[in-house]
């Protein structure tokens, strides 16, 4: 893990998203690249003038970012790129062509900088990336590190792909990692096979040498539930797989994923599944 990229927009939940990947950066020696994306749209003239006075503003808030920040960063150097398009293409695109290990995001509302930039964003972001991507509230603290990372596990062989990222990182950090089994259903079945999902998990992270507690329960509203036991074992991060629905052609979270990133107020690490791939 050497590269992680934040979306910036100069907005405070942006920032902090900023002070966060730094704070992360840090404890596993990783670089910072600060993406901004000029998506002004249009020939226009008037368009034309204004994507020069949004670039420019950007490249003078983004001196002041690197004057402020590049110190704090103190196992890599913190950087900044400006690109041009679809704030979730371009994103997609940059961290595709530089090999890049994690995308953070900022989710809030409006930012002051530019209307709405990443907060009608952010869902898009998370479904168009290839890679892990953490989102981040604008509250959340910052300086508690990662001490435990909640990772829910479920009956499906698509949870089992998020454990090797979720180890790696738990490694680097010195995170203990906490295995929610849950089970939805109430079946007997269902939980046979979740338990199954635990033990390879289980044996997973101790070849690892990756420290973790199990916990189970049954679950009637799962982003609900995920979010209170996060909550009440005061976790750092929760893991989980993308669940990814096409609305009109268009590719956007589902309605789990969506509740776990709009909700939590734990930052929430978003990989998507991938085809034949376990654990």
């Amino acid at each position: 893990m050497k590269d992680i990229v934040v979306a910036i927009d100069f907005s405070k939940g942006s920032v902090h998203a900023l002070e966060y990947a730094i704070e992360l950066a840090n404890q596993i020696h990783a670089n910072v690249t600060m993406v901004w994306v000029d998506n002004i749209t249009g020939v226009e003239l008037a368009f034309i003038n204004e994507s020069k006075e949004l670039r420019t503003e950007a490249k003078i808030n983004f001196d002041e970012l690197l004057a402020k920040y590049k110190e704090k960063l103190v196992h890599g150097k913190l950087s900044a790129k400006i690109r041009k398009g679809r704030v979730y293409q371009e994103l997609a695109t940059y961290t595709k062509q530089n090999d890049c290990s994690l995308l953070i995001v900022g989710t809030h509302g409006s930012s002051g900088f530019e209307e709405f930039w990443i907060g009608t964003n952010a869902f898009r972001i998370v479904s168009s990336i290839s890679i892990p991507v953490v989102t981040v509230k604008y509250n959340c603290d910052i300086r508690r590190g990662y001490r435990k990372i909640l990772l829910p596990v479920y009956h499906n062989n698509q949870t089992l792909q998020k454990v090797a990222f979720s180890a790696d990182l738990a490694r680097a950090t010195g995170a203990d990692i906490n295995i929610l089994a849950l089970n939805s259903s109430g079946l007997k079945s269902m939980q046979k096979i979740v338990d199954n999902n635990v033990s390879k998990i289980k044996k997973h992270l101790e070849e690892k040498g990756v420290n973790y507690i199990v916990d189970t329960i049954n679950s009637k509203n799962l982003a609900a539930d995920i979010i209170e036991h996060a909550r009440l074992v005061e976790a750092d991060l929760i893991a989980i797989m993308t669940d990814i629905q096409d609305q009109a052609n268009s590719i956007l979270l589902g309605p789990f994923a969506q509740q776990l990133v709009n909700y939590s107020p734990v930052p929430v690490l978003s990989i998507h599944p991938k085809d034949s791939m376990t654990l």
